[in-house]
């Protein structure tokens, strides 16, 4: 096996050595464009959208409370890693229904009830997508900031 990747590649060196010194140069003062075709390619640019990216779009800028990954709260003080993590917990069972069922969750103080409050208008809930969401993983959805 040995002595035969030795002959191939011997051979090999052999035909690329022999196919350089058979080549003759182009010249390039011979040639014009005006023998060549001018063709216009027209680009069709395509969006591609996959079902995440639709199901991204129907919350656009908010915070879907039962699809959005624990990532996604950090912008908001004072909701990561708490109230976030207490928000994902919560849909795993029974996903909300409402914006404002969120302030109805076991375990909330007043003060994160308060906090809650003051980001109502950020956040809105569509239905639970098994695209964003994989048995009891949130997944990413690549909303980097």
């Amino acid at each position: 096996m040995k002595r035969f990747g030795c002959l191939l590649a011997m051979l090999s060196l052999c035909v690329s050595c022999l196919g350089w010194m058979g080549v003759e140069t182009a010249q390039a003062s011979s040639l014009s464009l005006s023998q060549f075709p001018v063709v216009s390619p027209v680009l069709a640019v395509e969006q591609r959208r996959n079902r995440a990216d639709e199901k991204l779009a129907e919350f656009g800028n908010k915070i879907d409370l039962n699809n959005s990954s624990l990532r996604e709260f950090r912008e908001f003080r004072g909701m990561y890693p708490t109230l976030a993590k207490m928000i994902i917990a919560n849909t795993k069972d029974k996903p909300f229904e409402s914006v404002e069922e969120v302030l109805e969750m076991p375990g909330l103080t007043e003060k994160m009830k308060e906090t809650l409050k003051s980001y109502l208008d950020e956040f809105t809930v569509t239905p639970p997508s098994s695209i964003l969401k994989e048995g009891d993983f949130r997944l990413n959805t690549g909303t980097y900031d």
